[in-house]
């Protein structure tokens, strides 16, 4: 029978500030509200403060309490990582309320809860990893098809003013420097050996054409 303390996690992005639909999660299941920690940050890591806070209340025979597995997290391997401390070195207990298999309280029957969770969240995160792979490769299909079709990918290039071509040729004729020629137009010096080069690439292309 579980004796220690139950405690809940809360985390909303920056982006979505209302975080009172997990917080009616949490105190369903009789948390007080003083033992849920709230972090309005991204899940890309576990650098977050209430969630340290957190980490470092945890005793042996608690229990936390997130909605979803993706309030802890969304980098399954860091997930994993963060389930094995809790678990295996604080030896605190985790439920997932929408997921009723990871919940690793000790269940009345042969095999403990605790490993049947364990089970269920690495085949979470070996389909998250497929799920990453397969996006990467449609995306890289993607790209090249568009390519293919003509799409430039990336900042549209600067549009070059009037001036540039009239100090382009007193460039060529050796009459300013490129970086006298840059200053004039606002501009990068390597910015206008890059628009210089294209123009005399293009002329050497119509040239040999």
């Amino acid at each position: 029978m579980q004796t220690g303390k139950q405690y809940g996690y809360v985390r909303v992005s920056t982006k979505e500030q209302n975080e009172n639909r997990q917080l009616a999660a949490l105190l369903e299941q009789g948390i007080d509200r003083t033992d849920i920690y709230v972090d309005k940050q991204s899940g890309k890591d576990f650098q977050r403060p209430e969630y340290k806070r957190l980490i470092r209340k945890l005793k042996a025979g608690d229990v936390l309490f997130i909605q979803s597995i993706d309030r802890l997290g969304r980098n399954y391997e860091e997930i994993i990582e963060q389930w094995r401390h809790i678990t295996k070195e604080v030896l605190a207990d985790i439920v997932v309320l929408d997921m009723p298999l990871l919940d690793t309280r000790p269940k009345d029957i042969s095999l403990t809860g605790r490993f049947i969770a364990d089970l269920v969240l690495q085949i979470l995160s070996y389909v998250a990893q497929i799920e990453r792979e397969f996006n990467h490769q449609r995306q890289a299909e993607g790209i090249a098809i568009a390519k293919e079709k003509g799409v430039r990918f990336g900042r549209p290039p600067k549009e070059r003013p009037h001036i540039f071509f009239e100090l382009y040729e007193s460039w060529q004729r050796e009459e300013i420097s490129a970086r006298a020629a840059a200053k004039e137009l606002c501009i990068n010096h390597r910015t206008f050996i890059l628009w210089a080069n294209e123009i005399m690439a293009n002329r050497s292309a119509i040239t040999t054409g």
